[in-house]
């Protein structure tokens, strides 16, 4: 693959190759960063069947990826709240652009490209004033910053673009926080989550508050069916004792849909989902908890509970063809079967918490 990367990468410097496609990066289906021992962090590019295909280094420790919709780029953001984001040429290994978050804000980890790939979008904390903002960058020019817009509440974390191509969906976890803090929450008993629906202008399209006695259910990741069902995970800051839903869809005009296993179920998630996915077919929904070391799995015809999957350490989920794809900080990529967990990959490292289908 380094060979092959390389006389790519030749061609493309004189002009005789035609434009690069994810194809020529080996198609990968899936990016995630890692950690590997001795070799620090990566942007690893996977296969369908598990297999690494690619792994370029970052700079420190990765969270969620972009992926460019025609050009095999891929973006690798920090984990908040880092300030880092790597765009890596998933061809050549090598890197096209650097950039970092203005000062008085940091990255949350995750962002998302326009339709047409000219336009990356980043959710960012104003930690001064304790709001967050989107941040946009020219993909066509080199990454630089365009502007700023505000994300419609506090701790932005995910963002997706809807299947309009015109509306991007944040998931605002209502969480303030501040790097001179560390990871400490600064505003629990005010805490509002939200979805906001806005432009790419980042005028509001609508806006989804959660019930008032789930205000500190922090909505964190989202998923997006492909008629435009919005699935999100939430991690629970109240109570230990407590145990409310900690997954809910929501389709625009239409009331937000809780989702929840039965009890014993339920608290294996101990508060906690770290990602979520639907099906391409939206038949079903999985979502992943790396703290209670299970997937579970839901049928969306009538939002009812399906199967719960014991996994250490699993986070990364992902719609693949006719099933799920998961990932797990110990290592392993895998699939489901009607019974158990069948593992398509043990890899020599610890992949970080999402897994983005390109």
């Amino acid at each position: 693959m380094a060979s092959r990367r390389a006389f790519l990468g030749g061609l493309i410097a004189t002009g005789l190759c035609p434009r690069p496609s994810w194809a020529d990066a080996g198609s990968p289906t899936y990016l995630s960063a890692a950690r590997f021992p001795n070799a620090g962090d990566h942007l690893v590019g996977l296969s369908g069947a598990g297999d690494i295909l690619f792994k370029l280094p970052l700079p420190g420790r990765g969270h969620a990826a972009a992926a460019h919709p025609t050009r095999p780029e891929a973006v690798g953001f920090a984990r908040r709240p880092g300030r880092f984001a790597f765009v890596l040429d998933c061809i050549t290994g090598q890197a096209i652009a650097t950039f970092n978050a203005p000062e008085g804000r940091h990255f949350y980890g995750h962002g998302t490209f326009s339709a047409d790939g000219s336009t990356l979008y980043t959710t960012e904390n104003d930690y001064e004033a304790g709001l967050g903002v989107i941040g946009v960058w020219d993909a066509q020019h080199g990454y630089v910053r365009l502007g700023e817009f505000a994300s419609g509440g506090v701790g932005p974390h995910d963002m997706k673009l809807m299947p309009d191509g015109e509306t991007l969906v944040i998931a605002n976890g209502g969480v303030e926080t501040h790097p001179d803090m560390g990871r400490t929450k600064l505003n629990l008993t005010t805490m509002r989550p939200n979805l906001n629906y806005v432009a790419p202008d980042g005028t509001q399209r609508d806006q989804i508050e959660l019930p008032s006695e789930l205000s500190r259910n922090s909505i964190r990741h989202l998923a997006i069916g492909p008629e435009g069902l919005v699935a999100f995970a939430m991690q629970w800051q109240g109570e230990a004792e407590q145990h409310p839903a900690l997954l809910g869809l929501h389709t625009r005009g239409e009331d937000i849909r809780l989702l929840q296993a039965p009890e014993l179920e339920h608290r294996e998630l101990r508060g906690y989902v770290g990602s979520v996915a639907i099906a391409q077919d939206s038949s079903q929904l999985s979502a992943t908890s790396p703290i209670g070391g299970v997937v579970q799995i839901f049928d969306l015809a009538n939002d009812t509970f399906s199967a719960t999957y014991a996994l250490p350490d699993v986070c990364g989920v992902s719609a693949g063809g006719a099933k799920f794809m998961f990932s797990s900080g110990t290592g392993k990529v895998g699939t489901f079967d009607d019974a158990k967990p069948v593992f398509l990959g043990d890899h020599p490292c610890a992949w970080d918490n999402h897994l983005v289908r390109i």
